[in-house]
């Protein structure tokens, strides 16, 4: 697959393209699209306990006949309905219908109650458990991270960050800081340049390299987010383009 795994500082390994089923909603059009990014080759499921749609993603894994070592999925504690992060956790796990989540997220700074490293330690507690593979963050800056780590026992595995060109140059310390520490960065709403701030400067480049290679924008900005060693969380509802979607990987960063 062109898209890698990743190996995270505990060990464990992280597709580096996952499906995410932020703005699915509910009901039964969820279920049809995670079974789609499933079948064309996705096997990395980003929900969320705030997206209120982790039931329909886990009847999808299910019904896609894979077995649960062979799918990864994600989760986050988003503070939903004032619910603690242990019984958060349960609620997913059930919604889910799987007994771990390979990756739990605090889903932004400000959930991290009453502060950042007592926040953390319940989540080191869910990996002592068993119920997280790996644990981390999202939407975490710095300053954030440098106060998670005074404290921690276990670094946290990853960062979920916004991550487009528009963005970079503030993303740019994040990403650094990450790096340093071992801290995998995921890049969600990298296609925003195109689906929402379309006329912009990055278009001209954008549309140039995407002619000479003889391939969509899309998947100049997702060979973008891995060149920049990013972990790309990405949705569509057409297959077409989540199969564009798997085929940047194939893009070299030569010219990003």
């Amino acid at each position: 697959m062109p898209w890698e795994t990743i190996e995270l500082n505990d060990g464990n390994k992280i597709p580096s393209i996952a499906f995410g089923t932020w703005t699915l909603g509910n009901g039964q059009a969820p279920i049809d699209q995670v079974e789609q990014a499933i079948s064309v080759g996705f096997s990395h499921v980003d929900t969320a306990q705030s997206y209120r749609n982790e039931e329909e993603a886990g009847k999808a894994v299910r019904e896609s006949g894979l077995a649960r070592e062979d799918i990864f999925i994600t989760t986050k504690y988003s503070g939903t309905n004032g619910l603690d992060i242990q019984t958060s956790i349960t609620n997913s796990l059930k919604n889910l219908g799987v007994s771990y989540v390979d990756l739990y997220l605090i889903h932004h700074p400000s959930l991290a109650v009453p502060d950042i490293p007592t926040a953390w330690r319940q989540l080191e507690e869910l990996k002592e458990k068993g119920l997280a593979k790996s644990i981390g963050v999202s939407n975490f800056g710095v300053i954030e991270l440098r106060t998670l780590l005074a404290s921690a026992k276990v670094k946290p595995a990853a960062n979920q960050i916004l991550l487009h060109p528009y963005v970079y140059v503030r993303q740019a310390p994040i990403i650094a800081f990450a790096k340093a520490k071992g801290i995998a960065i995921e890049a969600y709403s990298a296609l925003i340049p195109l689906t929402h701030r379309p006329g912009g400067p990055v278009d001209a480049p954008v549309n140039k390299i995407a002619k000479n290679k003889n391939v969509a924008p899309e998947q100049v900005l997702l060979a973008w987010v891995k060149a920049k060693g990013a972990i790309a969380v990405t949705t569509s509802s057409k297959k077409d383009r989540l199969e564009r979607y798997l085929d940047a990987g194939n893009l070299g960063k030569e010219f990003l």
